[in-house]
């Protein structure tokens, strides 16, 4: 049985009841602190839709209320690897959103994870903002600190490909560390194995609790978009 099957199942139980050649996006800011890059938004009702992606596949609805900013960004994956490449003076290759996508499909076929698993994770981590570098050092989509980065063979982690490719790698390495326990493996994507260990499973840390909740959330959500998108075919 692929991990894909064992996991997937018990996640949907935990926790189910701009340049002219650029696209823009809308960066929104939640009440909860959660921060969102969407395509779009949309009014329905007392709440808003937000699409993840340009062909409307991908959306989240929530109260209005909720939204407490929006602002208009260039969609981060083009932008950033964009500029990179102007920066730098050289032809590196640039990743749009699709791309990663398909990045994504392919690294988590080779570990043999959910690729909605893989996303929702970079979704938690970087926006899915390729070039995004946290406070504390952590770099790229899937957040890789330096040494992690060393570790895993990730010679350039604001490389998509290489981001990517790293970040499904550690993240099977925990999961296969806990014996396919998610909730244990996100923790310790987000705080280190080594607070796992010292409070024997998710860490009383805030930050940690929220982003195990987010990535699962956001999860669940993808698996009952996936759902309708087959039942209405």
């Amino acid at each position: 049985m692929s991990r894909k099957l064992r996991y997937s199942g018990a996640l949907l139980a935990l926790l189910f009841s701009a340049a002219p050649a650029m696209h823009a996006a809308v960066h929104v800011t939640l009440r909860n602190g959660f921060d969102l890059i969407c395509m779009r938004l949309e009014p329905q009702g007392e709440n808003v839709r937000l699409y993840m992606h340009r062909d409307a596949s991908d959306y989240l609805d929530v109260a209005a209320a909720e939204i407490v900013t929006r602002e208009m960004v260039a969609d981060p994956v083009e932008a950033t690897a964009v500029a990179a490449a102007v920066a730098s003076g050289n032809a590196a290759p640039v990743f749009t959103r699709a791309d990663v996508l398909r990045m994504v499909g392919e690294n988590g076929a080779k570990h043999r994870l959910d690729p909605d698993l893989i996303a929702s994770v970079i979704a938690a981590e970087s926006g899915f903002n390729a070039h995004a570098v946290s406070r504390t050092g952590a770099r790229g989509l899937m957040q890789l600190m330096p040494g992690t980065a060393n570790r895993l063979g990730v010679d350039d982690s604001l490389r998509a490909d290489q981001n990517v490719a790293g970040g499904t790698q550690y993240l099977d390495m925990l999961l296969t560390m806990y014996h396919d326990d998610v909730v244990k493996a996100l923790a310790a994507y987000n705080a280190g194995p080594g607070a796992v260990a010292k409070y024997r499973g998710v860490p009383p840390y805030r930050e940690t609790r929220q982003y195990v909740a987010r990535v699962i959330r956001d999860f669940n959500r993808r698996k009952m978009l996936e759902k309708t998108a087959v039942a209405t075919r």
